[in-house]
């Protein structure tokens, strides 16, 4: 009777309205830009990583202008199409958004936009290893030349 009761309550935590406690938040997400998304009304930002501004242009290989920070969301929503995502964290941003690492099944999403090259390496060194790959290989925004996503919005 009590793996009947324990199988009964673990599946409804599947359906648990989110945020689960509060540091963490599973569900199907609305991508709002490169690096933050919104589960049931809970604006989530991605920690550890800064992806390109929506307003934000940069230069492709040959030097023309494209919409980097369009195409970083687009890399987002992507990642993430139609599936639920876990994400957990305990610290908050100065606007008091939850700062989340993110996953969809074992891909953590965090990464794979550093590893894109949609989003770079900021305020810990969590990914600069992947940061250095993705530059390597120019992929994502590496493939031409770009303003750090910090600067851009400080001369802004």
């Amino acid at each position: 009777m009590r793996w009947l009761l324990l199988l009964w309550l673990l599946d409804l935590t599947s359906i648990s309205p989110t945020p689960i406690n509060d540091d963490s938040w599973i569900g199907r997400a609305e991508i709002v830009d490169g690096d933050t998304i919104r589960i049931n009304g809970s604006r989530l930002r991605l920690l550890d990583i800064d992806a390109f501004e929506m307003a934000q242009n940069c230069q492709d290989a040959e030097g023309r202008d494209y919409a980097c920070g369009l195409e970083a969301m687009l890399a987002l929503d992507g990642l993430i199409g139609k599936q639920d995502v876990r994400c957990y964290g305990r610290e908050r941003d100065r606007y008091r958004r939850p700062l989340v690492k993110c996953w969809v099944g074992q891909t953590e999403i965090n990464a794979r936009m550093v590893q894109q090259g949609w989003a770079l390496a900021e305020y810990a060194t969590t990914y600069q290893v992947d940061e250095a790959v993705a530059q390597r290989a120019k992929v994502g925004a590496w493939a031409g030349t770009f303003e750090r996503p910090r600067q851009w919005r400080r001369r802004r």
